[in-house]
């Protein structure tokens, strides 16, 4: 098999996806240093990779709709690739691949696929179920001829990010920190469910950190968190990028948060998750280096809103009703706390 020289990816969203190739990445530079790299990726998400060595970037603003497709392309004018790794099965997605010419088009297993993503491409990544996410991406390099035996991130932070995040964090005391809205919101937690924990924490000593995006969504969460807190953590909402984000997530030891893009973040640099697994299966989707201090409710969801367990629906269903959070206990947050504490050497 030819080595090439080219490969274009396609995953433009979202942050917790991203993360996920980043691996990939690192495995066709290192199999093969002069790839010349092209990444196809959203506005918000650039900013957190935008900077890894390499690779060009290439943005695309979902929300100039066409518009934003052509500019893709007219980007791309000119250029064809040896692969293109379609990494993303929505239809806006396969159309968007429409604008990228490459000599080989690789895309998802059939179970995998949808929104016509098999029109599009002409091969396929082997069929496998029960994987974690990161590991399907990973598996895109192996028509390729290449295997991922080696996961690693490396997500450049800048120092003037490292510097923000001592100002806000400064001195030894452990820190917790707290992302508590997913952009799905039946995926998220009862404010005053984080509340108890966040004072459990502050009572063992810890400094707790509220932090997330400037949304209207995450500043609502955010505040109602705020009001049910006996302990008054920083409020840090709004008032970070991602890049300030991941700094603190180094000086971190440790992250609350459900299934959502901070959780990926988080694992990428070595701080412990505490992930809120109920309306989504960890194995699937939760930190990929490290599970042992999520909270898994998944097979109970199952049973409660299904009737069966979760060895019997398809692989990576998500059970986003409402009411599924509710299965989760502050105690049994509070349990995975103290374990991943005593772990850390912080009880």
């Amino acid at each position: 098999m030819p080595t090439p020289t080219s490969i274009c990816i396609l995953r433009t969203s979202a942050i917790g996806d991203v993360t996920h190739v980043v691996p990939l990445v690192r495995t066709l530079q290192a199999a093969w240093p002069q790839l010349e790299l092209t990444w196809i990726v959203g506005k918000l998400e650039r900013k957190l990779v935008g900077d890894i060595p390499g690779v060009r970037f290439v943005t695309f603003d979902k929300g100039a709709g066409l518009a934003g497709m052509r500019a893709v392309g007219d980007a791309l004018k000119g250029q064809r690739f040896d692969a293109l790794l379609q990494m993303q099965v929505a239809l806006r997605s396969n159309l968007l691949s429409l604008f990228v010419k490459a000599n080989r088009r690789i895309g998802y297993d059939q179970a995998r696929a949808k929104d016509g993503h098999g029109l599009v491409i002409r091969e396929r990544i082997p069929a496998r179920t029960g994987e974690h996410v990161l590991d399907a991406m990973g598996s895109f390099c192996e028509p390729l001829g290449l295997k991922q035996t080696q996961v690693r991130w490396d997500i450049p932070i800048p120092e003037e990010a490292h510097a923000w995040a001592a100002e806000q964090l400064p001195g030894e005391q452990p820190t917790l920190l707290v992302s508590p809205t997913s952009s799905h919101a039946l995926r998220n937690w009862r404010p005053e469910r984080y509340a108890a924990v966040m004072d459990h924490a502050a009572a063992r000593g810890w400094r707790v950190v509220l932090v997330g995006g400037p949304s209207a969504f995450e500043r609502s969460m955010a505040d109602a968190v705020l009001a049910a807190c006996r302990h008054a953590p920083l409020d840090l909402t709004g008032k970070d990028t991602l890049k300030k984000m991941m700094a603190m997530l180094v000086r971190a030891p440790m992250l609350l948060t459900p299934d959502s893009g901070p959780m990926h973040m988080a694992n990428a640099v070595g701080c412990k998750v505490l992930g809120l697994h109920a309306a989504s299966n960890p194995n699937r989707s939760g930190p990929y280096s490290d599970r042992r201090w999520c909270v898994d409710k998944y097979d109970e969801a199952s049973l409660a809103f299904f009737g069966k367990p979760a060895s019997e629906i398809p692989w990576g269903a998500k059970i986003e009703k409402p009411g599924v959070m509710d299965l989760i206990a502050v105690d049994d947050v509070v349990d995975r706390f103290e374990a991943c504490a005593a772990h850390l050497g912080l009880a």
